[in-house]
């Protein structure tokens, strides 16, 4: 399979996505939203009138092989966002389109076919039927599409491979350790090899060594298969480590959308800014985000600095030197230069 991102359309489009609990929510939202009010003011009329605006005007894009981690408190609209863009519950207004399909029109038949074929979905408890072994829970939703025997078995054993769990393919859930079963819960997901990946807090009921472990398997997987993620989870280092990038919630807004070093390095605000209070900045922001270009100085020393270096890096490699020097792209090309004093100061919050 492959998507249609690739001739530009985005793999997952949201505009204008609201959720709204309550009764006569569609009718409530359209007339809170009536002569062009903006959003908060908007919020604020349903909560008065006794709804609950859970996903509020959340727009934006995922491109195709990105890894688009969604995080907030316990509250924020996260995992709600994250069904209403699969369609388990539906929006209230607004629109989902992937890749360039409007999947808030598609029939039940079609969103059928997609769940099958294009979506695969992960959560934090991933119920295994406890009656079947690992390959046959892993099989199974390629017991749905009619595949053979055969095919199944076939699948199943690559993706158990793939997860880590090669030699448990005839063990009974009983016989797994919760991050065995979390495993087994992602090997499902992948079976039919879907286009598009919604993971909704699935390592966060695990032990930190255990959890640790899964994201390094995790981005081992992605770097193969290269999937269209969305990610949700309320860890900033677990963002931090996996996301391309982050959009950060709270109270059903999306306050900001960036990448890891962004969001450490330039919070939008103290919200966001409390979230990366305890980050080590060093170790996720990348040369790539103090880069300066344009006209070039003298640099009489080259330290071989690297873009996707880390600050922390770059900085333990020039911090006895005085003047600029250069940066290199991963073409081999000269992307630009950095003044150590640069990195120092880009550095300094941590020490404040």
């Amino acid at each position: 399979m492959s998507t249609g991102a690739s001739n530009g359309t985005p793999a997952i489009a949201v505009e204008a996505l609201w959720q709204v609990f309550g009764p006569d929510a569609e009718r409530q939202l359209k007339q809170a939203l009536g002569a062009g009010k903006p959003a908060p003011e908007a919020a604020d009329n349903l909560r008065a009138a006794g709804l609950i605006p859970a996903v509020q005007d959340a727009s934006f894009e995922v491109k195709e092989g990105e890894l688009f981690v969604i995080m907030g408190l316990s509250g924020s609209g996260k995992s709600t966002m994250i069904r209403c863009i699969s369609r388990l519950v539906e929006p209230t207004g607004g629109s989902v389109q992937i890749d360039g399909e409007d999947i808030l029109t598609a029939s039940p038949k079609r969103l059928i076919e997609l769940r099958r074929e294009k979506l695969g979905m992960v959560f934090q408890h991933f119920g295994l039927f406890p009656h079947m072994t690992v390959a046959e829970n892993v099989a199974f939703p390629l017991k749905m599409l009619g595949k053979s025997k055969a095919e199944r078995r076939a699948r199943a054993l690559e993706v158990i491979e793939m997860v880590g769990l090669s030699g448990r393919e005839d063990a009974f859930p009983r016989e797994l350790s919760g991050g065995q079963k979390q495993r087994v819960g992602i090997a499902r997901s992948l079976a039919a090899n879907p286009d598009i990946w919604f993971l909704d807090e699935p390592f966060s009921a695990l032990d930190p060594l255990i959890r640790r472990q899964l994201q390094d398997e995790f981005l081992k997987i992605q770097s193969t298969l290269n999937k269209t993620i969305v990610f949700i989870t309320h860890d900033i280092s677990e963002a931090l480590k996996l996301a391309d990038r982050i959009a950060i919630m709270r109270d059903g807004q999306i306050v900001q959308i960036g990448t890891p070093a962004q969001i450490v390095l330039n919070p939008v605000d103290d919200y966001v800014r409390e979230f990366s209070r305890d980050v080590a900045k060093g170790r996720h922001a990348r040369l790539g985000s103090v880069l300066q270009t344009g006209n070039t100085p003298e640099m009489p020393d080259d330290p071989k600095l690297r873009i996707d270096m880390t600050l922390e890096e770059a900085l333990a490699s020039c911090m006895s030197l005085y003047q600029p020097v250069p940066v290199w792209g991963r073409d081999g090309q000269m992307a630009g230069y950095v003044h150590p004093a640069d990195l120092a100061s880009a550095l300094q919050v941590e020490t404040e």
